[in-house]
């Protein structure tokens, strides 16, 4: 029932944007015609990342079992469930909200909140401008950087745990 609810809300509130979207041309034809060039723009940009974010969540679906997931990202995880985490956060790219359904998706198979947590942090980490950081930042400060946000991704996923439970 509720995913119907949900369903029904998007659908409504699709409606409403169509709608403002009719009106709005009907007084400013070309301002909507520029938004709708920006929303396509955009659209084109994040095409491909969520090509490859609906790949992972179907290969996901398809070989990877909530006795899967709560195995190596669940209670009994351990270290393997905080280093998986990590590794993910920081290999993950693109847009962040492109990521939240299939994080949703891990957590109702099992996946623990501090890990979900761990992971968003450590998406701070990107290692395509870390050349750059080197660069203007030096060596030594980067590594104590990262050194530092890994370990405080744990701290904060430890926090969220000890909140929720």
């Amino acid at each position: 029932m509720k995913r119907k609810k949900e369903i029904s809300y998007g659908l409504y509130f699709l409606g409403l944007v169509l709608l403002l979207y009719l009106v709005l041309y009907l007084l400013e034809p070309a301002s909507i015609q520029k938004a709708l060039r920006a929303s396509g723009e955009v659209l084109v940009t994040i095409a491909p990342i969520l090509v490859i974010i609906i790949g992972f969540m179907v290969l996901l679906n398809y070989f990877i079992t909530p006795k899967t997931v709560s195995k190596y990202m669940g209670q009994g995880s351990g270290v393997k469930g905080w280093l998986l985490a990590i590794t993910s956060g920081i290999l993950s790219h693109g847009p962040i909200y492109i990521w939240y359904p299939l994080l949703q998706e891990l957590r109702e198979a099992g996946m623990r909140s501090g890990l979900v947590a761990a992971f968003l942090y450590n998406r701070a980490i990107k290692l395509p401008l870390l050349p750059l950081m080197i660069y203007y930042f030096g060596t030594m400060f980067v590594a104590v950087l990262l050194v530092y946000m890994v370990i405080v991704s744990v701290i904060e996923g430890k926090l969220i745990e000890f909140i929720e439970s």
